[in-house]
């Protein structure tokens, strides 16, 4: 347990997190994470190549273009060809990765990915940047919002939203080197707290509980894990006792942990920086709804496209902080009591 301030927050041991979570937690962009886990790769194994579509810089891979430019491959701004010609280096015994940012990485290329790469089961990775709201100035066409959708619905796709740097690098390696077959990698641009530490435990389709409650279950990815956290410190001050749950493998999901929890506490509160149709929420849902009914909230994008601004300001805007959490999880606390 970690006091702070006079709240005792019950925070898992086994987890070995931040100690600077409650206090000042290191500010790092999720997608240095996926530089340092291509080059990390790249030192390891002969076997891993990266692709670019001219957001070499922006995404981080040009780290790895640095120490292997034999290894890297810059395809211009045509996301669908990259995306077929990582099918083709897979089938040659490698393992790529496509870099670019998630609105043309999953969604200007989503046939390419559907019909050569998912049917066939290649062991192609694509790292899906700028995911989620706090993108910033860069705008709605930018925001890639709809991702986790449009990826978790293929067949023979792994699905990975990490919730810092930290486990953006290890999430990054453990696709490569866990599973053979399509996966996506999620990582924002904008600086997010640490919250993670080296001794953290990581595993693909294991989902963690960071903080144990009895009274509500918050289930939650990416940069929507701090702020989970967060909204779990302020309501221990007004005794509601909350578990949350950092879901970093949307798929394949784990149902064990996440009906479990629900069973201890008998109401759930998602929360993602993705729209909620379809989206990580909906996955518990359609685990719940099957296994263990109980009352839900949903905080995500609430069907409307992004915008530009200051990060801060439109993770307000759109209602993504810890206050929009603790409303949610008011709310269906007021539903489990009726």
């Amino acid at each position: 347990m970690q006091s702070t301030g006079g709240i005792i927050v019950k925070l898992n041991p086994e987890m070995h997190l931040s100690e600077k979570i409650f206090s000042k937690p290191e500010m790092i962009p999720s997608r240095y994470g996926y530089g340092e886990g291509l080059v990390e790769l790249g030192e390891k194994r002969n076997d891993v190549v990266v692709l670019g579509a001219d957001l070499t810089a922006s995404v981080c891979a040009n780290w790895f273009q640095e120490k292997f430019p034999e290894r890297f491959f810059q395809l211009g701004i045509a996301e669908q060809n990259m995306t077929n010609v990582a099918a083709g280096l897979s089938l040659v015994g490698k393992i790529p990765f496509v870099s670019t940012y998630g609105v043309f990485s999953t969604g200007r290329a989503w046939d390419q990915i559907r019909t050569t790469i998912c049917y066939a089961k290649l062991n192609v990775k694509i790292g899906s940047a700028h995911g989620g709201i706090s993108v910033g100035p860069d705008g709605a066409t930018h925001q890639a919002l709809e991702d986790i959708a449009l990826m978790r619905v293929l067949p023979n796709m792994t699905v990975v939203v990490p919730s810092d740097s930290i486990e953006s690098r290890k999430a990054t390696v453990a696709v490569a080197e866990k599973i053979i077959g399509p996966a996506m990698v999620r990582f924002g641009r904008e600086k997010v707290p640490v919250i993670t530490t080296e001794k953290t435990p990581f595993e693909l389709g294991k989902a963690q509980v960071l903080v144990e409650g009895k009274d509500v279950s918050i289930i939650a990815c990416g940069a929507e894990v701090y702020y989970s956290l967060l909204a779990a410190k302020k309501l221990e001050e007004e005794g509601i006792s909350v578990e949350v749950i950092n879901l970093h493998t949307i798929k394949p999901i784990d149902k064990k942990t996440i009906i479990a929890s629900a069973k201890k506490t008998g109401a759930v509160v998602t929360a993602e920086e993705h729209q909620v149709m379809a989206g990580m929420g909906s996955s518990v849902a359609e685990v719940l709804v099957q296994n263990y009914p109980v009352h839900m909230q949903f905080v995500g994008i609430q069907n409307r496209f992004g915008g530009s601004g200051n990060p801060d300001e439109l993770m307000n805007e759109f209602n993504l902080t810890e206050k929009a959490i603790i409303n949610a999880v008011k709310k269906v606390l007021d539903l489990k009591k009726n």
